[in-house]
């Protein structure tokens, strides 16, 4: 009963539509009143009288008027429950499959895709009167004539809204007589008429049909073949179908028809369009969902990116403070070496008694050496994974705490100078017996001295190169920003999907001599430790 109600509201806009009555308010389904001998399609038939000469297009078409008034009601079955009425997409290739089975063609599936694609996007779907337009004009029913496609339109329109599950004529055997006579039978959800023809204005009977019936067949007898029985609760009929095809037909539709009754559902093409309905509501609802969730993926981005670009301000002033602090470095060292000068001069002749120790240094320098060269390996590969913005600020920060560890060897070498400048004083001022015996210790310290300075003169050169790597890393972070942000919009064009930026570890992080570091430490020793294993295997 609320369906049909739905259908008589349906049909009541149209009419005041066509008006220009403003229906809001006038009729709701709480108020509509239906009997049980109403006649709807005497109804629809009445609205459709008071809107069909405004809205009906005056451009020829392939179909009659009856026919369009079928399509018209057929419209208000499978449209949408909201105002203004439309029929969506998925219903038009519903009733045009409908259609085109009834016609016996093929359905052209391409054809429909095309018709689709070439869909007004401002729109949800289709009017009544374009519906008209689309099947009157004959584009999906080419190579059939007015007739056929009159008998496929009356076909849907018995199934859907007369609720026709099958039709034909059967040879029925009479109750007093016992003679067959051919009838012409109707099947709907819970009963099945029978007329004298298929035009069906002389009605014969019925059989009511309930949970307690039940279909059987029978053993050809009295020269009559193809029988089957229908058991009521008062009566039994017996009826010959034309072939055992249509026998087997019958009995199955007439079967099914009982089996829904028992389960007090209602007939499967209703079912079916609640289904669709239903379905059509759950996607609409996981496509907003997923259109909050692009939403919040994109405000989450924009945050990421202000998070970036506040971080490459950071490192440019931590850029510029190292390079203040470089200038103040390389001052010193000039002031160092103006004042160790010319004691170096005094002391030449411990460089011979310090070539064991150079050799040992040299091996050492030399492995030192190596390790630059694999950390040269490492910042090739790194190259390649540049594409992931983490992974580039991971390498940055590598880059920042080999400065930072060649400044703290550089401090340390500084200091242990000193320190043996101030041993070198304290020697001179002790007495002459002393200064015989200190002489080799201080030609030991000279040594040293020489060794240190050298050493200090290849970390200056170490920590400009280091310098120079961090500034190409800096560029490389620099396109792969880009890079990631040029790739992202493209996926939110083309595929309505974009990744969301995980965030970083909330773990504290290390402190470098430029401000806080791009990961944590045990970030640095799970990357250190996946490089070695990788560096093993190759």
């Amino acid at each position: 009963m609320g369906d049909l109600k739905d259908e008589l509201l349906k049909a009541i806009w149209h009419a005041f539509t066509a008006l220009d009555v403003d229906h809001s308010g006038k009729v709701s389904k709480s108020q509509l009143k239906v009997q049980d001998n109403f006649d709807k399609i005497e109804f629809n038939r009445m609205c459709w009288t008071l809107c069909v000469k405004k809205n009906l297009t005056k451009s020829p078409l392939l179909i009659t008027e009856e026919d369009a008034f079928k399509v018209w009601v057929i419209f208000n079955f499978l449209s949408e429950d909201k105002y203004p009425l439309i029929i969506v997409p998925e219903e038009i290739e519903y009733l045009l499959k409908k259609l085109t089975e009834a016609m016996g063609g093929g359905w052209q599936q391409e054809q429909f895709e095309h018709y689709k694609i070439n869909f007004d996007d401002s729109k949800d779907g289709l009017s009544v009167w374009e519906l008209i337009e689309l099947i009157g004009n004959g584009q999906f029913s080419k190579g059939m004539d007015r007739q056929t496609v009159s008998m496929a339109i009356n076909e849907v329109f018995n199934e859907l809204i007369l609720d026709v599950l099958k039709q034909g004529y059967m040879m029925k055997k009479g109750h007093r007589r016992k003679n067959w006579t051919e009838r012409w039978f109707v099947l709907k959800p819970n009963v099945i008429y029978y007329y004298v023809s298929e035009d069906l204005k002389d009605k014969k009977g019925d059989i009511l049909l309930d949970e307690n019936c039940c279909v059987e067949p029978l053993p050809d007898k009295d020269g009559k073949k193809c029988l089957f029985l229908i058991k009521c609760f008062d009566k039994t009929f017996e009826i010959s179908a034309s072939d055992k095809k249509k026998k087997q037909e019958w009995i199955q539709a007439i079967h099914s028809t009982i089996h829904l009754l028992k389960l007090g559902s209602p007939p499967p093409h209703k079912e079916a369009r609640q289904r669709r309905k239903e379905l059509r509501k759950k996607l609409l609802a996981e496509q907003e969902e997923l259109e909050r969730q692009m939403k919040e993926l994109q405000a989450a981005n924009e945050n990421k990116q202000q998070e970036l670009e506040t971080v490459r301000k950071k490192l440019e002033e931590a850029a510029s403070r190292a390079a203040e602090e470089e200038k103040k470095r390389l001052q010193t060292q000039v002031e160092l070496q103006t004042r160790f000068s010319t004691e170096l001069e005094r002391e030449k002749l411990i460089r011979q008694q310090m070539e064991e120790q150079v050799a040992q240094k040299s091996s050492e320098l030399e492995q030192y050496l190596q390790r630059v060269r694999e950390l040269e390996d490492m910042y090739l590969k790194l190259q390649d994974a540049l594409e992931d913005e983490r992974q580039a600020r991971q390498d940055e920060e590598t880059v920042r705490k080999l400065q930072a560890r060649l400044l703290e060897e550089e401090a340390s070498k500084r200091a242990e100078l000193e320190r043996w400048h101030l041993e070198q004083q304290q020697a001179i001022q002790m007495t002459e017996a002393e200064k015989q015996e200190l002489e080799q210790q201080r030609v030991m310290k000279e040594q040293a001295l020489q060794e240190a300075m050298a050493q200090l003169a290849q970390l200056e050169l170490e920590r400009k190169q280091a310098l120079e790597q961090y500034e190409e890393v800096k560029k490389k972070l620099e396109v792969a920003t880009s890079t990631t942000k040029s790739w992202k919009d493209k996926v939110a064009h083309h595929e309505g999907l974009i990744r969301l930026i995980e965030p970083g570890s909330k773990n504290p992080h290390l402190i470098t001599n430029w401000g806080p570091a791009a990961f944590t430490q045990a970030e640095l020793e799970e990357r250190e430790k996946n490089w070695k294993e990788k560096k093993t295997t190759e």
